[in-house]
C-alpha cells in the first residue's frame, strides 16, 4: 500500500462506507460542514509588542 491508495472506510460522520485517501468525514460531510460551519476568513490586526512596566533588562543582558 502507498500513499497514493484510497483506503475502505467508514465515515466517522455519517457511518457510510466510502473510498478515500484519508481517515475523517466523506466528501458529502465535508461539504456540508463547510457550508454550515465554514466562515470567510478575518484579518486580525496586532498590535507592536509593549513590555509591561515590571519588566526590567536582564542585568547580565545589559552589562557592558
Amino acid at each position: 500500500m502507498t500513499i497514493e491508495d484510497d483506503l475502505e472506510l467508514v465515515c466517522p460522520r455519517c457511518r457510510t462506507e466510502v473510498t478515500e485517501r484519508f481517515y475523517g468525514p466523506c466528501a458529502s460531510c465535508r461539504r456540508e460542514l463547510r457550508a454550515t460551519l465554514g466562515a470567510e476568513p478575518t484579518t486580525l490586526e496586532v498590535t507592536e509588542y509593549e513590555p509591561k512596566m515590571n519588566v526590567t533588562p536582564n542585568a547580565v543582558a545589559s552589562k557592558e
